[in-house]
């Protein structure tokens, strides 16, 4: 038989390339990469959010506990010491949440957050659907809002003019 571009019945079988496996292991190694760097970027940036949105909760948590504390004056001078005292020992105890709050690890949150939900699921849900029915009405009174502004009345003529 000959070899060449004319004859017929020859069969050429390739030699793999050895450094196939190499480049494909490599290549599967900077994909790993890639994607532990990118889930370490978003862990940090969940970290960030988290971290903000601590310091955003103790600062308004310490702002309805200075209200109801300034509000427990007005009680007992309108209704009476007892009822006062009962808005006294609520805002007490919500700057005693706050300050739990904001002494508590981002770790340590999720941990309690974790095993809330673990120990009351229904609980959890339903506090989920109010905060998204919170969301929603705010974010629909906000496009209502914008909607308001918007909306220019063009002064009319009177007839006689």
């Amino acid at each position: 038989m000959k070899d060449g571009p004319g004859s017929a019945g020859v069969t050429v079988i390739a030699e793999p390339d050895a450094a196939a496996p190499a480049a494909a292991a490599s290549a599967a190694q900077t994909i790993k990469d890639g994607a532990a760097n990118l889930a370490r970027q978003a862990t940090d940036k969940a970290r960030d959010y988290v971290a903000e949105g601590k310091t955003r909760a103790g600062g308004a948590l310490d702002e309805v506990s200075r209200l109801m504390g300034d509000a427990a004056d007005a009680v007992d001078e309108k209704i009476g010491p007892q009822y006062g005292q009962y808005a006294r020992t609520a805002a007490e105890g919500i700057a005693g949440f706050s300050e739990s709050l904001k002494a508590k690890e981002i770790e340590d949150l999720m941990a309690d957050a974790t095993a809330f939900v673990r120990k009351s699921p229904a609980v959890a849900i339903g506090i989920a659907a109010a905060l998204g029915f919170v969301v929603a009405r705010l974010v629909k009174a906000g496009l209502d809002s914008a909607d308001d502004t918007a909306q220019v009345t063009s002064p009319t003529k009177s007839p006689d003019a």
